[in-house]
């Protein structure tokens, strides 16, 4: 189980669009490993495909060791509740940047497992930010753009300045 190499911003990979998952074997499941291994070492508590170059609807997240491994193959979100909650986001492409974002509380979603079985289940406050923001990702839509302009720029050059 090795760890990739990161994508970084400004990767036009990072907006790009990625495609369904239809073949569930063990090419998917080294993936699944290879993404969590550099999600650890990154370290983060979300990691998609495209992070590491890969355009699949993959998804894993670990927001502890304690909590356990969650891995999501084609996600996507059936409902998104009304109330919002403020917080802190940030990017394994994009270490050390980050900015307070809202998103809705609480979401409904339908996802496959490694096997390829269909599950659906409600997430709310942290959990559902983390799935929200990577679902994003996988429809080509970095973190970045849910911020508005003068954050966006503030925070990119920052983040140029940080990397040299």
């Amino acid at each position: 189980m090795p760890s990739r190499p990161i994508i970084r911003f400004p990767d036009p990979l990072l907006r790009t669009a990625c495609t369904t998952v239809t073949i569930f074997d063990d090419e998917l499941r080294t993936l699944v490993n290879d993404l969590l291994e550099t999600m650890r070492a990154a370290p983060g508590v979300g990691i998609t495909g495209p992070h590491i170059g890969i355009l699949k609807r993959v998804v894993v997240i670990e927001l502890s060791r304690e909590d356990g491994v969650r891995i999501y193959i084609n996600p996507e979100i059936l409902w998104s509740s009304v109330e919002t909650m403020r917080h802190t986001e940030g990017s394994v492409s994009m270490p050390g940047a980050t900015e307070e974002i809202a998103r809705p509380k609480s979401i409904r979603f339908r996802y496959q497992d490694v096997a390829g079985e269909k599950h659906e289940m409600e997430a709310h406050d942290f959990l559902a930010i983390c799935i929200q923001h990577e679902i994003d990702q996988l429809d080509g839509i970095f973190w970045l753009q849910r911020l508005s302009k003068l954050k966006r720029d503030r925070l990119v050059k920052k983040w140029e300045k940080m990397r040299g």
